[in-house]
């Protein structure tokens, strides 16, 4: 059976039914339009501000009613592709990113285009405008993007000579970074990298496909998106992950198995993202820096991406949702859930306000990646699919196998469920 044919079949999961079709009108005893809107459970401080904004919004005005559900992260992916196959979504949900390309493909959520301003798109980051657009329309919009980084010490490279880069478009050369990794090692007896090998599923993806484009190569061609032999498992991509499993090989890889092998010192250089950020302060004060990932012989690449909003196309008060997400989407509403969270703010207007992210602060270095040189993952209705084969190859990589011959199978899977899909055709 085919692997998205795979993804979609969910069914027998319950289906969220709290907030009724979207495809029925709903009015409250008081006469508002009621919007459903289902929203991934996240961290416990994301969710507090989002029920006060939900909360905010009914103040602000008495026309709509947001009937808000939250869904369990674990099960939020699956739930939305059971309410889609049955025609059960709500007026507006969140989405992971570089999922949503699915649903659009699928005509599940509508293109937003038309419903919002001129000069709310112009203030938003490249990055949201990017991940966000699919067939050159419009699909989905986040109030924050993400960032990705290797944090470390300051007085630990400047001890031993080690160059630190400025900004997001000087980072270390490939060569530069063997240096470090030879130096860093050579003074210190324990594994000195951790790249987070505790966390699972998506993560792979994200953060070590950047690497991957930086050599010169990618997951699958664009922008036809239409083959990954070539591409996957060319020399560049090659190249890039042979260097990955190097690091595994030659024993610099940390474990990390509780997550704490950076804050107690048994790492020394972390790859992580900005959800990081407040612990490793904490930990190292104004020592700890956030640099670039190096770059890997084609020029520096930074992985973004995070939740967005989109509008379901069977939504009968699409206007009124798109007004619930513009809420969500002023400055101060955007600064709100970012302090929460620590994501990127996703407005230039906000991030002029954040300590954190304006010119000076210490995460700005994340902004310049997302203004610069950030890459969406595939723009596809296949990235289900092409995530899921990759993770697994990653898998393999790590554990020691052939690098060429493991991306030539994962390209020829990936190849296989594009002719499976006839190429995933717009009609």
């Amino acid at each position: 059976m085919m692997r998205y044919l795979l993804f979609l079949s969910f069914l027998g999961l319950g289906l969220l039914t709290a907030c009724g079709p979207a495809t029925s009108e709903r009015y409250d005893s008081e006469g508002r339009r009621i919007v459903a809107v289902w929203a991934h459970s996240g961290q416990p401080a994301e969710r507090a501000v989002l029920e006060s904004q939900v909360e905010a919004f009914h103040a602000h005005q008495d026309e709509i009613r947001i009937d808000l559900t939250i869904v369990p992260e674990g099960d939020y992916n699956a739930q939305i592709q059971a309410a889609a196959f049955s025609g059960d979504l709500p007026d507006m949900l969140a989405l992971d990113g570089p999922f949503l390309y699915s649903y659009a493909w699928q005509r599940q959520i509508r293109p937003l285009d038309e419903f919002l301003p001129e000069e709310l798109l112009a203030d938003l980051l490249p990055s949201i405008i990017a991940q966000g657009t699919w067939n050159d329309n419009l699909y989905a919009v986040g109030t924050f993007d993400s960032g990705l980084g290797i944090y470390t010490r300051r007085s630990l490279l400047e001890n031993v000579g080690i160059r630190i880069p400025e900004n997001a478009r000087e980072p270390w050369s490939l060569s530069e970074f063997r240096e470090i990794l030879t130096t860093l090692s050579a003074e210190h007896e324990h594994r000195i990298l951790d790249l987070k090998i505790n966390y699972r599923g998506e993560w792979f993806t994200y953060a070590f496909s950047p690497m991957i484009q930086s050599a010169g190569g990618d997951l699958i061609r664009r922008p036809e998106y239409d083959r990954a032999s070539g591409v996957l498992d060319s020399e560049a991509s090659v190249k890039a992950m042979s260097e990955v499993a190097r690091w595994f090989a030659e024993g610099l890889v940390h474990a990390n198995v509780d997550d704490q092998a950076f804050i107690e010192g048994q790492a020394l250089l972390s790859l992580s993202g900005h959800w990081d950020y407040p612990r490793y302060k904490e930990a190292f004060g104004d020592d700890l820096i956030v640099l670039p990932l190096p770059d890997f012989g084609a020029g520096p690449v930074a992985a973004q991406g995070s939740w967005a909003w989109g509008i379901s196309s069977a939504s009968t008060a699409p206007e009124e949702a798109v007004n619930f997400m513009k809420f969500l989407l002023e400055t101060e509403q955007i600064l709100a859930m970012t302090e929460a969270n620590g994501a990127v703010p996703a407005r230039s207007s906000a991030i002029e306000k954040s300590p954190l992210y304006a010119p000076g602060g210490d995460l700005h270095l994340f902004v310049q990646q997302l203004e610069n040189t950030a890459l969406p993952r595939p723009r596809t209705p296949a990235y289900p699919v092409i995530t899921s084969v990759f993770q697994d190859a990653f898998d393999r990589i790590r554990d020691g196998g052939d690098v060429e011959a493991i991306l030539q199978r994962a390209a020829a899977e990936i190849d296989q469920d594009l002719a499976d899909n006839r190429g995933y055709p717009v009609e």
